[in-house]
């Protein structure tokens, strides 16, 4: 489909229609993972429920898949993304959100801790969750000087207390929890 050593663009990402795998590029390099487990999914579930709430009028929650188009070459799907309303066209949400959560995976520990929070970062992105089910662990970033400091962080039935963005009490058990 791409010649072998291309930087793909978001035009090329526009063009997969492949819709069992999610699809993102960092830095013009493709990106493929599989489709999310259940576990995975609860997660995701039960921390729109938590943010909706407590998300600001000018403010959208959305899961994902929704494209994070940070630039020509750079273009994410943030498991749970908060953006400025203004910033979400019709295909996507384009410039920098709010906050981005990643909820990892044993194919995405790397992509998730790693490379996704330096290309946020360097974007300017504010916050940065990252949220472990197995343990189940919930760690919070806020940029600080172009780099991602732990604000917060919780694992089990610990909670962790947020101001910013929003203020919100967490625990990570509710996250995973079959209730």
């Amino acid at each position: 489909m791409f010649a072998h050593g291309d930087r793909l663009t978001r035009r090329d990402l526009e063009t997969i229609s492949d819709e069992r795998r999610r699809y993102e590029l960092v830095d013009g390099t493709l990106l493929v993972s599989p489709s999310p487990r259940p576990l995975h999914q609860r997660v995701v579930a039960r921390l729109l429920a938590a943010l909706t709430p407590v998300c600001p009028a000018d403010c959208e929650v959305l899961p994902a898949p929704v494209d994070v188009v940070l630039d020509e070459f750079t273009v994410m799907i943030p498991d749970v993304v908060v953006g400025r309303r203004e910033t979400f066209t019709e295909r996507a949400l384009v410039g920098v959100p709010v906050l981005a959560v990643e909820v990892v995976s044993p194919s995405s520990r790397y992509i998730d801790r790693h490379l996704k929070p330096a290309r946020l970062a360097a974007a300017g992105c504010p916050y940065y969750w990252v949220i472990e089910p197995g343990e189940p662990t919930l760690s919070c970033y806020r940029l600080d000087g172009g780099e991602y400091v732990l604000d917060g962080e919780a694992t089990g039935e610990e909670t962790v207390r947020l101001e910013v963005p929003y203020r919100l009490d967490l625990r990570p058990a509710d996250l995973v929890s079959t209730y």
